[in-house]
């Protein structure tokens, strides 16, 4: 009888203490943000800060935004998504993988033409650049240029500028920016195009000349939660949009909402 009184205490100090428990066990499962790949430096700070403010763990996946914007359809736990453009995010909008409620646009960038050797003054490109010529021979790296935001962006403004149709012929295509962005750091390719803020991520790439942002549509990153994201979701992209993250994405050259 007494065993039996024992295990009857055992049992339920074991159920109080999970009733007790539960809610830091809520806050301690991670929380998954799947963000387009230029955002890796900031992004990577920002979440740290995150991480050590409010003991929410984070886990960052990076890639192109449709590859991101194609797992997320399929099912793929992401509990927030932040695209390089809209178009992705209109896509998961569209199929109501997303709460539209919370998107939100949440930074801007700009496009630059980079190289792995110093090119001196730095221009703007304009119709009478001469990328073939700089390119001696080689190929100028970009993100894919009919699917990644950086290649649709690129190929707008290379278009537009009248430079498409020499150049597209020697175009390396990449998954995302930052293998563009690796591939001039590595000497793999002459020059590239990438975002301001992947220039100034990378110190072995010089900025050799700056794309006019009236060449190509808005660079507009957008984010929200998805429908499988919760609570902690909402927080972590309330904390996106509040000081402490902005001035960090401003310092890595992102623009601001307001900017």
């Amino acid at each position: 009888m007494i065993l039996s009184s024992a295990r009857r205490f055992c049992a339920m100090a074991v159920v109080l203490g999970a009733v007790l428990l539960a809610p830091a066990l809520v806050r301690a499962e991670t929380l998954t943000v799947f963000a387009a790949a230029s955002l890796k430096t900031a992004l990577d700070r920002v979440a740290a800060d995150y991480e050590a403010e409010t003991g929410q763990s984070v886990t960052l996946s990076y890639a192109g935004s449709p590859i991101l914007s194609r797992q997320i359809q399929l099912g793929a736990p992401a509990d927030v998504f932040v695209s390089a453009n809209s178009k992705w995010m209109d896509v998961l909008e569209t199929g109501g993988q997303i709460d539209t409620a919370t998107r939100v646009d949440l930074l801007g960038n700009s496009l630059v033409l980079v190289g792995s050797e110093d090119a001196g003054q730095v221009a703007e490109i304009g119709s009478a650049f001469d990328l073939i010529g700089r390119l001696k021979g080689g190929y100028l790296a970009m993100a894919m240029v009919d699917a990644v935001p950086a290649g649709l962006y690129g190929k707008a403004a290379l278009q537009h500028l009248g430079l498409w149709k020499g150049v597209s012929g020697k175009v390396a295509q990449v998954d995302n920016v930052r293998a563009a962005l690796a591939l001039v750091a590595t000497g793999a390719a002459p020059l590239g195009i990438v975002y301001a803020t992947d220039a100034l991520a990378e110190e072995r790439v010089q900025i050799v000349a700056h794309i006019p942002e009236t060449a190509h549509p808005p660079i507009v990153y957008p984010a929200a939660v998805t429908m499988r994201g919760g609570t902690e979701a909402r927080e972590f992209l309330t904390y996106l949009q509040g000081d402490t993250a902005q001035r960090i994405f401003s310092e890595q050259g992102f623009t601001l909402p307001e900017e």
